[in-house]
């Protein structure tokens, strides 16, 4: 987790100080990385928040945004599904992309291992917060300074192994392609459109050579 741990860390402060720079209070900014430790998430939320938003708008995107949680723990289900409650409560607040790509899905769970994998990223996570809450209110600007390029460097990171099959590697290409093109459009919804996009191409290709074979 550690090399993770560090590449987020950017993407923390960038939370901390843009909650402070929207007009969150320092404790209000904490909060958001204590109970929803969501990073695009919490962006989003403290964006939508600023333009004034509503309540059911703010919590239907983060709802579509961290969708792919639902993927992860439905992947992990057999792994934990013998755990008692508490367990399966903790892992499950704590299960970030980071750490379901640091659990091995083919071997023994080791709950232990993603337990201190899991509170080693929340505590990092939660620092980092801080120090942006600090520094956002002594250092101007900080917003601008390009720390958001964390996000992209951590979803690169664990996005590049995971490439082992050509219908991986295509659903990733349209994702891109498509997301884009939304972007060069300005489609508001692009994001989703590249995501099933990027699903669908896969999908249909994986069947394709499964036919052949």
């Amino acid at each position: 987790m550690v090399p993770l741990i560090v590449a987020v860390l950017p993407w923390g402060i960038l939370v901390g100080a843009y909650g402070v720079e929207s007009g969150l209070t320092p404790v209000e900014t904490q909060a958001l990385s204590l109970v929803v430790f969501a990073g695009t998430s919490q962006l989003v939320a403290i964006g939508m928040l600023q333009a004034g938003a509503g309540m059911a708008s703010i919590l239907l995107t983060t709802l579509l945004i961290t969708a792919r949680h639902l993927l992860y723990s439905m992947a992990m289900r057999n792994q934990i599904k013998n755990l008692p409650l508490r367990w399966r409560t903790a892992l499950g607040f704590l299960l970030t992309d980071e750490l379901f790509v640091n659990s091995p899905q083919t071997q023994t769970f080791d709950k232990w291992y993603a337990l201190g994998g899991g509170l080693s990223f929340y505590i990092a996570w939660n620092i980092a917060t801080l120090a942006g809450i600090f520094a956002g209110a002594s250092i101007p600007n900080l917003t601008t300074i390009g720390l958001d390029f964390a996000v992209v460097a951590t979803f690169i990171a664990i996005l590049i192994p995971m490439i082992k099959s050509l219908s991986v590697f295509v659903c990733v290409c349209v994702a891109i392609a498509v997301s884009i093109y939304c972007e060069m459009q300005q489609i508001q919804a692009g994001l989703l459109i590249a995501i099933v996009s990027g699903m669908v191409s896969g999908y249909l290709l994986y069947n394709i050579k499964r036919k052949e074979i």
